[in-house]
């Protein structure tokens, strides 16, 4: 795997990445107007989801951290079965996402479910995104599913960052949890870091084993020091 391109998150290349994936899973001829002159514009459904994207309460769960999953997703493709769906739950699984709330991934889901039936996407492709969405509840897909491991190595990317990206992104993290007290928080917080540092692994596909575990690793542990000193 090379070095990432970061592709930026300016809306109308998003909008672009958006419809090669939507058309893809939809099975549309890219350079045709679809499977019927009913088939839906794939744009607003990219405008609602850039939209949530947005939002104001988002310090980390931006459209900068989308770009960043779709990227990741990219360099991963190798280890996909159905590349278009992936790229599509990537989409979908922070698109509701409030940090006082438990359920955004259920919710995100469900989002998919109605907009991609609505934007012609067959059931079992959007049943698919839906269940993707849902993993990165866990991060933990079955030793066979190679969708779900590509997806969710590219969320977890961020976690084998260089370390001052890392601590980028811890900020912005204490930024969406602003309204938590600090000692709850730093107690919060290092439980998780504990969970995921018990884990056998925290990445699924070869590539993410190899380049960004150990990484990834040194970072959490590095943090669990900061917030348990």
């Amino acid at each position: 795997m090379g070095r990432m391109v970061h592709l930026g998150t300016d809306p109308a290349a998003l909008r672009a990445r958006w419809r090669e994936a939507l058309l893809a899973a939809r099975g549309d001829d890219p350079g045709g107007p679809g499977p019927g002159s009913a088939a839906p514009d794939p744009d607003p459904y990219a405008d609602d989801l850039l939209r949530r994207w947005s939002e104001p309460q988002r310090r980390y769960h931006t459209a900068a951290h989308l770009t960043a999953v779709l990227d990741h997703v990219d360099a991963l493709a190798a280890y996909a079965d159905d590349l278009a769906v992936v790229r599509l739950a990537a989409w979908f699984h922070d698109a509701v996402y409030l940090p006082d709330r438990s359920e955004n991934e259920e919710r995100s889901a469900r989002l998919a479910v109605r907009a991609l039936a609505e934007a012609g996407v067959p059931q079992a492709r959007t049943d698919e995104v839906a269940r993707l969405v849902r993993l990165t509840v866990t991060h933990a897909p079955a030793p066979d599913d190679r969708d779900g491991a590509v997806l969710c190595d590219a969320d977890l990317a961020i976690l084998a960052a260089p370390p001052e990206a890392y601590a980028a992104y811890t900020a912005q993290v204490r930024e969406e949890y602003a309204f938590v007290p600090e000692d709850a928080f730093r107690t919060g917080r290092a439980d998780i870091l504990r969970q995921l540092l018990a884990l056998p692994r925290l990445f699924s596909t070869p590539h993410g084993s190899q380049a960004w575990e150990d990484p990834a690793r040194r970072n959490l542990r590095a943090e669990l020091d900061l917030l348990t000193s």
